[in-house]
């Protein structure tokens, strides 16, 4: 009994011993790699909100406004692990800064020169590139919880190899008499065998290992020793015993084949929707990545647009070189003040979309009489639509009360309004009706009987800079007025949809939720503005000297601009054509010395139109101007490639637009003269 216990005793220490070096190991490896991936993933996360941060507060670093760069930085109170923040100005100076509740450490004055980080804190260094050029640096300041969690995983990885190596003990205390079992049961037969010299006993089989082998063996011994006469029948019963293992051995690796089958099918499951999940994730990285560029380049081209005619009629207003009359003067400066407004516009619905999309709109949802906005809206859309010849037909005065924030109704009634007097035909109509889609729902819809949409711009319609469509167009805006609408109407709770069905009409809808009717109120009347009627280009060309150019642009302020500035030369003369069906025709009727040409034009795109005129042999040699308002870097290398004679970007810089005529005329009647550089300015 004493070597019993010493064979289970040591059975139990070396399954104990290997058990814990395995627990060690498994423990190790985890806690390391879990902590390499949290430190990882605080720093991507801190340097992710460093940089957005930086995106959001790069217009407050360009406008020296340090207000918006303490509300932007004040956003970070929903990361508590962020302890303090702040932007410092190119020159390194603090120019906006922000604290956590409870944070008593101030913030350098000027910027460190790099991330110092320690078990206490983890610094970020995030610079602010905006066009190529650095406007300031974000320092973020963490709290390093690296220690602390080391500590806890120590805990947890005492406990847990203290827990496990009991349970490994228990189950080794009962595995050991399971091992050691026939091993006792054998010694007890064979020395009942010798006292007694009985040989018909057996032992008994208690497992298939080793030990039943061992059994096995001894009983065959005693069935030897017993005599041949019951040799057959031993052997007989023996056989039958080891086909009925083996069945069930065969039974066995057959139910051990099927689950390892199953396993493999399951496992490849998941690795195939783990690889559809990548590819889905990778497919939307690049889209966003994709629409971001879109979105950066139709901004650029929109702002820069009414800066085009305010920068260029202000350098004639200022120039002695350039002498204008006093009704001239006037033209010019309402021209500059048609296009400051229109880029107020612009530039208030790009911040109503950067407030909506960073979640800092706040509304006040209170119960909102639909008949005193509708009046309100009324006022203001009619004389914008009388301009146009369009009738707008209101419904009777309803008595629903709408649970909605009054301000927001408004604009989003008034965004829908526009659209459907500004994409209308001349004379056309626009109807407004209410209708009651569900107990408390109520659906207003705005009709309109303009070109329509097919269902590829339905599809894409409330993305920024879509401009309903007409992409392209002459239509000003930047497209991201119904963007806004749809966030609005969302965030009161309600939907937003349309029909459309081109060469009929289109019909915008929101839905609202209704609630308890409010006393009569007497609505409020709301003056509406009327847009400034756009002004009609001279078309007349000067025709002092046989310098024919021809300018193919759809804006009549830039048309205008150009206009005015070849009106003061009088070695030139200008066609102008508002299309680029209309400018091939010119061209290749006139065969002017030289084309300037807008890339944003209805119907054509001015590549499209260069493209055509390098494929005529009339036009193919005639030099072409780029002239636009696409600046990104990549608009300007796509032009160059595309065979532009130059790249002029809008705003017109006079002299330069100067420059560019001169030498292209110098180099067309040098003789002998190689082919014009390409140049982009």
């Amino acid at each position: 009994m004493s070597q019993f216990r010493s064979i289970r005793s040591k059975l139990v220490r070396a399954v104990m011993a290997t058990t814990l070096a395995a627990l060690l190991v498994s423990i190790a490896i985890i806690v390391g790699y879990d902590l390499r991936s949290y430190q990882r993933s605080l720093v991507n996360d801190l340097a992710t909100q460093a940089e957005l941060v930086g995106h959001m507060s790069s217009a407050a670093l360009s406008f020296d406004d340090p207000r918006l760069a303490n509300e932007n930085l004040a956003l970070l109170r929903t990361r508590p692990q962020v302890r303090a923040a702040a932007i410092y100005g190119a020159d390194g100076a603090l120019f906006a800064s922000y604290r956590a509740p409870g944070e008593s450490r101030a913030l350098p004055a000027a910027l460190p020169g790099a991330p110092a980080s320690n078990d206490e804190d983890l610094v970020i260094h995030q610079r602010i590139v905006e066009n190529g050029e650095t406007l300031g640096t974000v320092y973020l300041r963490a709290e390093n919880r690296l220690l602390a969690r080391i500590v806890d995983y120590l805990s947890i990885a005492a406990l847990v190899t203290l827990l496990a190596m009991g349970v490994a003990y228990l189950l080794m205390r009962r595995m050991g008499y399971v091992v050691t079992a026939p091993i006792v049961a054998i010694t007890e037969i064979a020395r009942d065998v010798v006292a007694t010299r009985d040989y018909s006993r057996r032992a008994p089989r208690i497992s298939n290992d080793e030990a039943g082998e061992l059994v096995d063996s001894f009983n065959a011994m005693l069935t030897e020793i017993e005599g041949r006469t019951r040799e057959l029948e031993t052997s007989s019963s023996e056989i039958a015993r080891e086909a009925a293992e083996r069945s069930r051995a065969q039974q066995e690796v057959m139910r051990l084949n099927e689950q390892l089958e199953q396993r493999v099918d399951e496992r490849t499951l998941q690795l195939a929707l783990a690889n559809a999940e990548l590819a889905n994730a990778i497919e939307e990285a690049r889209s966003a990545n994709q629409a971001k560029s879109a979105f950066l380049s139709s901004m650029s081209h929109e702002l820069r647009t009414p800066l085009n005619a305010i920068l260029g009629f202000a350098q004639i207003l200022t120039s002695d070189t350039l002498p204008s009359t006093l009704e001239q003067k006037k033209e010019f400066a309402s021209h500059i003040l048609k296009s400051g407004r229109h880029l107020l516009t612009l530039i208030n619905e790009i911040l109503d979309l950067a407030k909506v999309e960073s979640g800092t709109v706040t509304l006040s949802m209170e119960p909102v009489a639909l008949a005193e906005t509708l009046a309100e809206t009324r006022t203001m859309v009619e004389p914008i639509a009388a301009s146009r010849g369009v009738r707008v037909l209101f419904p009777e005065t309803p008595g629903a009360v709408l649970l909605a924030d009054r301000t927001r109704l408004k604009q989003v009634l008034l965004n829908l309004l526009s659209n459907a007097v500004k994409y209308n035909r001349e004379a056309g109509a626009v109807v407004v009706s209410c209708a009651q889609v569900g107990p408390n729902r109520l659906r207003l819809s705005v009709q309109d009987t303009g070109a329509g949409l097919d269902p590829e711009q339905v599809a894409s319609l409330f993305q920024p800079f879509n401009r309903l469509g007409q992409e392209g167009g002459s239509q000003e805006g930047t497209g991201i007025g119904l963007v806004v609408t749809k966030r609005l109407v969302e965030l009161m709770g309600g939907d937003i949809g349309v029909s459309s069905s081109p060469g009929v009409g289109s019909v915008f809808w929101i839905e609202l939720a209704t609630t308890a009717p409010l006393a009569v109120q007497a609505p409020e009347g709301a003056a509406g503005e009327t847009p400034d009627a756009e002004a009609v280009p001279d078309q007349d060309a000067s025709e002092l000297n046989p310098h024919l150019l021809l300018y193919v642009e759809d804006n009549p302020a830039n048309l205008r601009l150009v206009e005015e500035i070849v009106r003061f030369r009088s070695d030139l003369r200008l066609l102008s054509a508002h299309d680029g069906h209309v400018g091939l025709a010119l061209a290749r009727a006139h065969r002017p010395e030289i084309i300037l040409m807008d890339l944003n034009l209805p119907g054509m795109s001015g590549i499209e139109v260069l493209r055509q005129l390098r494929a005529d042999p009339l036009t193919a040699a005639i030099p072409v101007i780029a002239l636009t308002a696409n600046a990104m870097p990549r608009d300007i290398e796509r032009g160059l490639a595309a065979g532009f004679t130059r790249y002029l970007t809008k705003p017109i810089d006079i002299d330069r637009f100067t420059e560019a005529i001169n030498s292209t005329l110098a180099r067309l009647h040098a003789k002998g003269s190689a082919p014009a550089e390409r140049k982009a300015e």
